[in-house]
């Protein structure tokens, strides 16, 4: 099999496989050691208002909504009524003004994914 210009190996390709097999079937870091995991965002830490995402108020505010929400749940939370959804937020220790908005929502509410929660959350886009 020609390779072509790969820098590894393919001992060194397998093994690298072979790390990652267990991130990609979880969903989240498998690793042992925790300082290797990147460090969450705390509730006190300031609000990025440059770049593609905006502040509150902007007209880039559903897509602020969605990358926290996307932060905080995965795709196997879904389907699921807001109740479940705020057990969910909580388990992953989401920012409180994240957990309470969607505490508010109707309960008889069902969401299939983040776009629609995201929707819900930030007034319909």
């Amino acid at each position: 099999m020609q390779r072509g210009s790969d820098r590894l190996n393919v001992h060194r390709d397998d093994e690298m496989k072979h790390e990652l097999k267990g991130l990609l079937r979880s969903g989240h870091p498998t690793r042992a050691e925790e300082w290797h995991d990147p460090e969450p965002a705390a509730d006190d830490d300031p609000e990025v208002t440059g770049g593609p995402v905006g502040g509150i108020g902007s007209p880039a505010s559903l897509e602020r909504v969605r990358l926290e929400l996307a932060r905080s749940l995965s795709r196997s939370a879904f389907p699921a009524r807001p109740g479940e959804l705020v057990s969910a937020l909580r388990r992953d220790n989401a920012p409180d003004p994240l957990v309470d908005a969607v505490a508010e929502l109707p309960r008889g509410e069902r969401f299939r994914n983040v776009q629609q929660l995201a929707e819900a959350l930030s007034g319909g886009g």
